[in-house]
């Protein structure tokens, strides 16, 4: 069997695979530097968060006649809302300490 030559690119050939060489490099690069940036975005998430909170065990007095109308989460603040003799009043606490945020109070003009 007789080989067959492979002729040589002309110039005009030769350029356009150095053409397609060069922007498969800048894909490939591109494409590298993506997925770079998707582990180090999982990595960070993964080693920053704080893992799973420990129970406290917490006890919040409330004033005589005082009664709970409604709670709720709102980011990191646990919100208890309060009925007391007529007055509504709010309290947040830290949701990971328990530990008293701030209360907002609403009263009735007289």
């Amino acid at each position: 069997m007789t080989e067959t030559a492979i002729p040589e690119p002309t110039p005009e050939q030769a350029a356009l695979f150095a053409r397609v060489r060069r922007m498969m490099l800048i894909a490939g690069l591109t494409t590298a530097l993506a997925v770079a940036a998707v582990l180090v975005a999982i990595g960070y998430r993964l080693f920053r968060s704080e893992g799973s909170v420990v129970g406290a065990d917490a006890t919040a007095t409330l004033p005589k006649g005082a009664r709970i109308v409604s709670t709720g989460l709102a980011g990191d603040r646990l919100v208890v809302t309060l009925d007391i003799r007529g007055v509504t009043e709010i309290r947040t606490f830290d949701a990971h300490t328990l530990k008293p945020a701030g209360n907002l109070k609403f009263v009735s003009e007289p």
